[in-house]
């Protein structure tokens, strides 16, 4: 059955991701307003019976002085991965993205490989017997997984290289997710380790306050998020970009993007972001001071956060990226220890994929990224 594919209304869109019990945040219309440098587009598949079968958000980066595009498309399109005739969906895209004026194509396929749960990680780190998440055994695997990036493959996909870090210009290929389906809170809670419970127990015992804060209290999130760059030498997004942010999200559906903060005698001293969409929550972007990190405000604002995915009915709360080092010495080993304190697992992607339409502006393109 061949599919036909076009450019969708906004409404059209919606609808599709609001029939599916989760698709990424990064392929929802208003993501589009969100990245307001880039030109956005809705694109559907509709089958043989007129029905809308398949989308995705598109994402155009035009090349300096030419009028040639990057097609991107962050974690989706949202397609039915596992079909065998993938060429069937992925060639008309290509068709249309390079009737648009795109010389290269990037997407991000949602399909998680393996897992490995947060005893096995333990475990490892403790052994000292590696270096990286993908050098110990995973406790699931998705074969399917292996036959999707195959395909890919003989289609003249090409693999995007993250080095497993997972960080960069590009979407993470390792998170942590911590399952909420068929689990009741204190299940959740349990999975957490002593650290964790501990932590929680002393925000509560020294009076820490968790509020959902709303657009007027974005300057606090972003005084404390402006501390924390400093602290964790990475470059930050201005105010306005989170106001664009709540602006776009709230506008398309109020729960797609909330704020919380986490106060101690009136004080403000650590605050996140969420997201949701469908069945999926992510702790998005998170803050906190540089003093009375001994009340532990971070914690507090993680298991308020967990506490209301679940009222939404969430059946994954994702802390997102991670690097796949469990070497104790590398800067970033902190994040994966921190994470796998709540229990949960940690997942790896098939990582983004690149398909060269014009292969001499493609190299270019990898070339002046490179530099910079």
């Amino acid at each position: 059955m061949s599919l036909r594919l076009r450019t969708i209304t906004r409404e059209e869109h919606l609808a599709f991701i609001r029939s599916r019990a989760s698709a990424s945040h990064m392929q929802v219309p208003s993501w589009g307003d969100v990245k307001a440098e880039w030109r956005s587009e809705s694109i559907g598949w509709i089958d043989e019976a007129n029905q809308l079968v398949g989308a995705g958000l598109v994402l155009y980066r035009q090349l300096p002085k030419v009028k040639r595009y990057l097609a991107y498309l962050p974690e989706g399109p949202v397609i039915d991965w596992f079909d065998r005739d993938l060429d069937r969906w992925l060639q008309p895209m290509l068709a249309h993205l390079k009737s648009q004026g795109a010389f290269s194509v990037k997407m991000g396929p949602p399909v998680v490989i393996r897992r490995w749960n947060a005893p096995t990680i333990k475990e490892a780190i403790a052994a000292k017997q590696a270096k990286r998440l993908r050098d110990i055994e995973a406790d699931w695997y998705e074969p399917r997984a292996f036959e999707v990036a195959d395909r890919l493959r003989k289609a003249g996909w090409l693999q995007g290289d993250d080095g497993g870090a997972g960080f960069g210009d590009v979407q993470p290929r390792y998170v942590f997710q911590v399952p909420l389906a068929n689990r009741s809170l204190d299940d959740i809670q349990k999975g957490f380790n002593q650290l964790w419970r501990r932590n929680i127990k002393k925000a509560e015992k020294s009076g820490v306050e968790v509020v959902q804060g709303g657009y007027d209290e974005l300057p606090i999130f972003h005084q404390l998020y402006l501390v924390t760059a400093e602290r964790d030498r990475f470059t930050p997004r201005p105010l306005s970009y989170f106001q664009r942010m709540w602006k776009a999200l709230t506008a398309e559906d109020p729960n797609r993007m909330r704020l919380y903060i986490a106060y101690h005698e009136g004080e403000p001293l650590a605050a996140t972001t969420m997201l949701v969409v469908g069945e999926h929550v992510w702790y998005s972007y998170g803050a906190s001071a540089n003093h009375k990190r001994e009340v532990k405000p971070s914690n507090a604002v993680q298991w308020r956060m967990m506490r209301d995915a679940y009222a939404l009915g969430g059946g994954v709360y994702d802390l997102r990226g991670i690097s796949d080092t469990l070497d104790e010495n590398d800067h970033l080993f902190g994040l994966i220890q921190f994470k796998v304190g709540t229990g949960g697992q940690a997942a790896e992607y098939l990582g983004e994929w690149d398909f060269p339409l014009n292969k001499l502006l493609h190299k270019a393109l990898d070339l002046y990224m490179s530099r910079r």
